[in-house]
């Protein structure tokens, strides 16, 4: 699953970034690559990216300050950061560790090591989020039922009812519609919805053509009229967001 990732490479010699958007592009992540940390702020705010590969010696924006703006916006700060430099002292790979980054792998590097390493991080992240999710649901294990307005989604039974009426869905669009109720009034991306429902690491426009059916069907069962939002509000651009249902 996770080499379906979005891989982030941060450099500002083409060579380099050619080199190891091929090596990536091969073990079949997608790659989007950026010259500095400024050009990797604009991609980070616009697409989903599951890991950060980032050589420190940059113009404007190096390495260690691109690092330091991501593990401090919320939006993120669980993103897997590697560095990867020419720079070999050890007091520089100290330096780079210290600061939090997940690994730091040096130039001249082996294909198959990064491969590694990338795999790896990601597979730990994974494990991560399923970790914090069963902590949270142990945490609150009152919230086997989830109500939003007169829409009732029961957990652990795995059934529907909107206004004391049953609601037939498909194990995909149950999931869909949990994830939207456990994350009332948020807007969820679609990224992260076709993670939780189809197990699928991929971007916003495969994301949201696997979407779309699923939400009209959804909109359908609850009752809703073909081009009626409903409750499923879609917030162009951002994603979806599940409302209070009326009766």
């Amino acid at each position: 699953m996770e080499n379906r990732a979005t891989i982030l490479v941060v450099d500002d010699h083409e060579v380099i970034q050619l080199f190891t958007e091929k090596i990536l592009t091969d073990a079949g992540y997608r790659v989007l690559v950026a010259n500095n940390g400024f050009e990797a702020l604009g991609l980070l705010a616009s697409h989903t990216v599951n890991l950060i590969l980032a050589d420190i010696n940059m113009p404007r924006m190096n390495g260690y300050q691109l690092h330091d703006q991501v593990v401090n916006d919320p939006r993120w700060v669980a993103i897997p950061f590697i560095f990867v430099t020419g720079r070999t002292m050890d007091s520089d790979i100290r330096y780079g560790k210290e600061l939090g980054a997940d690994d730091y792998i040096t130039k001249p590097f082996d294909p198959d090591d990064l491969v590694a390493a990338v795999r790896g991080r990601l597979r730990r992240a994974e494990q991560l989020m399923a970790s914090a999710y069963r902590s949270k649901a142990q945490e609150a294990p009152h919230a086997s039922v989830l109500t939003v307005g007169t829409l009732k989604i029961n957990l652990d039974r795995h059934s529907v009812e909107i206004a004391g009426e049953p609601v037939d869905l498909s194990a995909r669009e149950f999931t869909l519609l949990a994830t939207l109720a456990e994350h009332e009034g948020c807007v969820v991306s679609p990224e992260e919805l076709v993670r939780v429902t189809h197990e699928l690491y991929t971007d916003c426009q495969d994301a949201g053509s696997l979407l779309r059916p699923m939400i009209r069907s959804l909109r359908r069962k609850l009752g809703y009229s073909a081009g009626e939002m409903g409750c499923i509000n879609n917030v162009r651009g951002v994603g979806y967001q599940l409302i209070a249902c009326d009766g």
